[in-house]
């Protein structure tokens, strides 16, 4: 049985939900960012115990179709520019179709009509908080950043790092307090 888990950004949330299932007494056969496969069915009372033990660490138990697959996409852009568990050969929506078994214009559709923006905007989001992380480690320069994001050029990663966040990287490099947000809030 598989189960959908809001709010599963990093290979920690992996852990922390798969102790979770133990707790429980619930065996995973494998645990992935949003989503669990599960040896066995879940019984109402375990979901309900499950559900409320996720939401006190942050997530959420997911059950309507429509949040499992915006979902599904958050957390396939958060592997591709996080995690790089896979390296992105085509296109963004080619990926996400092939990848969800539906049509792009579907999902993304779909995706502006619950999220309020685009796919490709949250993509971009992504991306950018990428990048401000590469930043403050301050081991990478932009050039280096620029090629392992996938962008064109140093001038296309500067714009568009501009456009979302009001200010250029080497500025955002300068500030004090560095505003990073946490992926599970973009």
């Amino acid at each position: 049985m598989k189960i959908y888990i809001k709010n599963m950004v990093c290979n920690r949330c992996n852990i922390v939900v798969k102790s979770e299932l133990e707790k429980i007494g619930l065996h995973a056969v494998s645990v992935q960012l949003g989503e669990v496969e599960l040896l066995e069915d879940l019984k109402n009372d375990e979901k309900e115990i499950l559900s409320k033990r996720l939401h006190a660490l942050g997530f959420e138990l997911l059950e309507d179709k429509i949040r499992i697959t915006i979902e599904r996409i958050k957390n396939l852009i958060v592997n591709l520019v996080h995690h790089k568990d896979i390296e992105l050969k085509t296109n963004l929506s080619y990926y996400l179709s092939e990848q969800l078994g539906q049509d792009y214009n579907v999902l993304s559709n779909l995706f502006s009509e619950v999220e309020g923006k685009t796919i490709e905007h949250y993509f971009i989001t992504q991306k950018i908080e990428k990048v401000k992380e590469l930043i403050m480690y301050n081991e990478f320069t932009l050039s280096e950043i620029a090629i392992q994001l996938n962008y064109t050029d140093v001038a296309h990663l500067s714009n568009q790092f501009k456009k979302i966040t009001g200010v250029t990287p080497t500025h955002f490099k300068q500030l004090k307090e560095n505003n990073r947000l946490q992926i599970d809030c973009l």
